[in-house]
């Protein structure tokens, strides 16, 4: 039997193709054999949090305290006094951040409003401690908040306008 060129020319060319298509499958399957095994692999541990430096210079918080739990405070006081951390930490210029901004001071005392923040601090651990705690009942302790509600300096209180009354005075 003879066969011609072109048939045989075909024919190669079918066996290549069929060659690379097989070739291609087993790699693919290959692959896919090999995801399971990857994906049972544990993932790269992720970074580790950013860790705030220990707290130094603290005067009426106690000194036990680590920096993520002094930072967490003092997020709640800027909340109930409707501030930011510049109102009491003075800036540090030769302490820049990435930014180019300078970073805070937070030891530095020299800003007179952290002293006030000390002062107020002591006196609602002390109507807590010596008022508060002794009343029966008397609900949720005394915060910054519960006179200062969101304004750095508390709003002033204004009474109900008088009113008659029920009862002989």
């Amino acid at each position: 039997m003879r066969v011609s060129r072109s048939t045989l020319a075909a024919v190669a060319a079918v066996a290549v193709a069929s060659a690379s298509f097989l070739a291609s499958r087993t790699l693919v399957s290959a692959l896919a054999a090999a995801t399971p095994a990857q994906a049972a692999q544990p993932a790269p541990p992720p970074p580790p949090p950013h860790t705030m430096n220990a707290p130094i210079n603290l005067k009426v918080l106690p000194r036990n305290l680590t920096g993520e739990q002094v930072h967490e405070i003092m997020e709640g006081w800027e909340g109930e006094l409707g501030t930011s951390c510049k109102t009491c930490h003075v800036e540090d210029p030769k302490n820049l951040a990435p930014n180019g901004r300078p970073r805070l001071n937070f030891a530095d005392d020299s800003k007179p409003e952290k002293q006030t923040a000390r002062k107020m601090f002591m006196m609602v651990q002390d109507i807590n401690k010596n008022y508060i705690a002794k009343i029966d009942s008397s609900g949720a302790p005394v915060t910054c908040g519960t006179c200062h509600r969101g304004h750095l300096g508390p709003e002033p209180f204004a009474a109900a306008p008088e009113k008659e009354h029920d009862h002989d005075h």
